[in-house]
C-alpha cells in the first residue's frame, strides 16, 4: 500500500483494506485470500467510512455512560486473552494513560514500551522491537512516534492478526483524538451536518488539526483553518477542500466550535510569529472574543494559559476542555472494541 502525499505530510492510506505481500513474507508467511492479505488497523481517518465513524461515536456515547455510573466499573471481556503493546516513542499522558485504562477495562493485557528503558538504547530499530513483540504473540501496537507514517510502516510489515492503532505520528495524523472531539462536538450540538467547526492555530505542524478536518468532512461539517500565514500549510484550502482565513474575528459570529491548538512553544525560536504576545492578541480565545461568539470551545491539550486561551475560558460554561478528556477513554475503547470485532 503506497502512501500519498498531501501538502507535504505523508498521508497513509486507510488500512482496513487489501494490500500486497511485503518483503516479511520470506521470514513469516502471511495469510492470503486470492492473492492479497487483509488487515484491519486505524492509522487514519481521511478514509474512514462515515458509517464506521458514526458506529464508533455511538460505541463511545454508550461507554461514556458506563463509566460514569457509580461504584466501580465491571471489567468486561471483550479482549480478554488479547495482549496490547503501547509504544510511545514521545511524550504523552491523556492518550497514554486513557489507552492503557481502556485496554484493562475491555479486560486485556497490558504492556508499555518505555524507550529510554528498552534495546533501543542499544541501536535496536523500531522494526527490530516490534518483530521481536510480535514474536511472543502479540495482538495489537498502540504506537505514538514523533515521525509521519510510522505507524503505516509498521502495519505494512506485521502479521495480519496484529492491528495497528495511530497514536500519533509526527505532524500527520492524530485518529483517536480527532474522534473523541466529534465525540464531544456531537454530544454538544446535535448532528454535525451543516455545523461551522473553526480550526484555530498552528496547523502547519498539527496532527490534530489534519485528523480533525478529514472527520469533520465526512459528518458534513463545514471547517474553516485559521492561522497566521506562516502556520498555515500550503495550499490548505485545496488539499482539504475547506475555507481558510488569518482573522479569527472573521469566523466568530458564523462558528458552532472553535478547536483551538497548542503552540509549540519550542517552535517560537524559528520566528513563526512575533511574539506570544502577538499571537494573543490575534489569535487568543479570550473573554472578549468568547462575549462576540456564541461556539463551544476545544483544545486538545496541553493548554498555554494565556496563550490559546484564558484560564477562564478554558474552563468556563462553553469549554469541552475536561469532557474531551473524560471522552478519551470510552473513545479508545470503542476502537479496541471494533478492531477486534469480526
Amino acid at each position: 500500500m503506497v502512501a500519498a502525499h498531501r501538502g507535504g505530510q505523508c498521508a497513509p492510506q486507510w488500512a482496513h483494506t487489501t494490500r500486497a505481500h511485503t518483503t516479511r513474507e520470506t521470514r513469516y508467511p502471511l495469510p492470503v485470500v486470492s492473492g492479497v492479505t487483509l488487515r484491519k488497523d486505524l492509522l487514519t481517518t481521511e478514509h474512514l467510512p462515515v458509517e464506521t465513524a458514526l458506529h464508533l461515536l455511538d460505541r463511545s456515547d454508550y461507554y461514556l455512560e458506563l463509566l460514569k455510573r457509580p461504584g466501580r466499573f465491571q471489567k468486561s471481556k471483550t479482549l480478554e486473552g488479547r495482549t496490547i503493546a503501547n509504544l510511545f516513542f514521545e511524550a504523552s499522558t491523556r492518550t497514554r494513560t486513557s489507552f492503557e485504562l481502556a485496554e484493562r477495562r475491555l479486560g486485556g493485557d497490558v504492556v508499555t514500551l518505555t524507550p529510554a528503558v528498552s534495546s533501543l538504547t542499544k541501536g535496536e530499530s523500531v522494526l527490530d522491537t516490534v518483530w521481536v513483540l510480535e514474536a511472543m504473540r502479540l495482538d495489537a501496537i498502540v504506537v505514538r512516534h514523533a515521525s509521519a507514517g510510522i505507524p503505516q510502516f509498521l502495519a505494512e510489515r506485521l502479521l495480519e492478526h496484529v492491528h495497528v492503532i495511530n497514536a500519533g505520528d509526527g505532524a500527520h495524523e492524530h485518529p483517536t483524538q480527532a474522534l473523541l472531539d466529534a465525540a464531544e462536538m456531537r454530544a454538544a450540538l446535535g448532528d454535525l451536518r451543516g455545523k461551522h467547526v473553526a480550526i484555530v492555530g498552528d496547523i502547519l505542524h498539527s496532527r490534530v488539526a489534519r485528523s480533525n478536518v478529514w472527520l469533520l468532512k465526512q459528518l458534513g461539517a463545514r471547517v474553516t483553518f485559521v492561522a497566521p500565514e506562516t502556520l498555515m500549510p500550503r495550499d490548505a484550502a485545496q488539499v482539504f477542500g475547506i475555507e481558510t482565513t488569518t482573522k479569527l474575528d472573521d469566523v466568530l459570529p458564523t462558528a458552532d466550535a472553535i478547536m483551538m491548538l497548542r503552540i509549540q512553544l519550542e517552535r517560537q525560536a524559528r520566528g513563526f510569529f512575533p511574539s506570544l504576545e502577538e499571537y494573543r492578541s490575534q489569535y487568543g480565545m479570550t473573554p472578549e472574543r468568547m462575549a462576540r461568539s456564541n461556539a463551544i470551545i476545544l483544545h486538545p491539550g496541553p493548554i498555554n494559559h494565556g496563550t490559546e486561551l484564558d484560564s477562564e475560558t478554558a474552563y468556563g460554561t462553553r469549554s469541552l476542555v475536561l469532557r474531551q478528556v473524560k471522552r478519551g477513554v470510552a473513545v479508545r475503547m470503542a476502537v479496541l472494541e471494533w478492531l477486534f470485532s469480526a
